[in-house]
């Protein structure tokens, strides 16, 4: 009973941080088209708040695998993100934008916390009978995160201008710390090789995991590669919502029709976990319905087409995460669990700011280009699945 109720505390705290997260940006999005007409300004500050999340997540990963209190610098790391993002909503087109972009990347030096981070602790609150279905519920925060953040971000912007949504992504980011605060302690063995080892052997060790496992290296590899074509499908929106719903505003709510999608198909895995047996497969599939959605919404002029294709990606995404996570939970070794969740995350959110990167002038010249190409980063994803071979089964399966 008290994990049950561990494991709401945990999902509650996780959806309101992520969909503070998912909202800051869509907002950030609009707030700088707004602020100074350019979608090169906009994108430009997207990719500062995400591409260190290279160098933030893997020396996240490393504090929280040697702390005895976790959850204490997840609370920390929320505090300094809403702090940053706040910093960055004030300076947005009344600084220099290099100033403000500078900024939003420290600010992304914490934002792993909002997922690996969480994440890596959720079988610390559950059993191993449990952690398949936790995992799918956890996944469905995102997916609710993704589905809220944006639609929230879409109508707020649309009804009171671009700042209201970023000051309620950056409350629901706070409003999660105390959540953070009270996740359980842990208790390294003093055996734990972890405990013993130079920090940056630490960090190497935990590289070296992801690429031992090959079945996690395909994973990881797959989704790095098909989350930089996300990103410029997320840069996309705004344009696609003004040319195809007469509104940028509106171009977030393609995003949350993509994650009601996406919520829709985590709920079935959520309640019948068998259908994710084996996870890796699903890897695949939902990374070429994500291209084939990509493609759909590129080639398509229709207002509701449009909606229909962004929902077809959904389908894909949201599966895709909760397949990675059950991958990273059955691969991962103890005690580097919450730097392969970080690591993960962060690689994921730094190739989403190479590809915002280069959908901000791409976008620019041409939407249907910039879709496109976001559907060649989701082909890529499915070559490096069936590129990458894997033993069967795992050495973590056999044991």
């Amino acid at each position: 009973m008290q994990s049950r109720y561990a494991l709401q505390r945990y999902l509650l705290g996780a959806t309101t941080a992520r969909t503070g997260d998912e909202m800051s940006g869509p907002a950030l999005l609009v707030l700088g088209f707004s602020a100074t007409g350019s979608i090169e300004t906009a994108s430009a500050l997207l990719t500062g708040l995400t591409i260190s999340a290279a160098v933030g997540g893997p020396l996240l990963g490393v504090v929280l695998d040697r702390s005895h209190r976790p959850g204490v610098l997840l609370a920390v790391a929320l505090g300094g993100y809403a702090a940053g993002l706040g910093v960055v909503l004030a300076g947005t087109g009344t600084v220099a934008t290099p100033l403000v972009v500078a900024v939003a990347v420290v600010a992304g030096l914490l934002s792993p916390a909002l997922s690996g981070g969480w994440t890596a602790q959720l079988p610390r609150l559950v059993g191993p009978g449990i952690l398949p279905r936790a995992t799918g519920l956890d996944a469905m925060t995102f997916g609710a995160a993704s589905l809220a953040g944006p639609a929230l971000a879409g109508l707020l912007a649309g009804a009171y201008g671009a700042t209201v949504p970023m000051l309620l992504a950056i409350g629901l980011v706070a409003g999660a710390i105390p959540v953070a605060w009270s996740l359980p302690r842990q208790y390294p063995a003093s055996h734990d090789p972890a405990r013993h080892c130079a920090p940056h052997r630490d960090l190497l060790a935990g590289i070296r995991a992801i690429g031992a496992a090959r079945s996690l290296l395909r994973a990881t590899a797959t989704s790095v590669v098909s989350f930089a074509g996300f990103g410029m499908l997320l840069v996309a929106c705004p344009l696609l919502g003004e040319q195809r719903l007469g509104d940028a505003g509106l171009g977030a709510l393609l995003l949350a029709a993509m994650a009601a999608a996406g919520l829709l198909a985590n709920t079935a895995l959520a309640r019948w976990p068998a259908l994710l047996n084996p996870p890796d497969r699903i890897v695949l599939a939902s990374t070429v319905l994500l291209g084939a959605g990509t493609v759909t919404a590129a080639l398509t002029g229709s207002p509701a087409l449009t909606v229909a294709a962004l929902a077809l990606t959904g389908l894909g995404e949201g599966p895709q995460l909760t397949a990675l996570f059950a991958i990273r939970h059955r691969e991962a070794p103890e005690h580097l669990r919450a730097q392969i969740f970080t690591t993960g995350a962060s690689l994921k959110i730094t190739a989403m700011a190479l590809g915002s990167a280069l959908a901000g002038p791409l976008a620019a010249y041409s939407p249907t280009a910039c879709l496109l190409a976001a559907a060649g980063f989701e082909a890529l994803a499915a070559l490096t699945y069936l590129a990458v071979r894997v033993r069967t089964p795992s050495p973590a399966r056999a044991a």
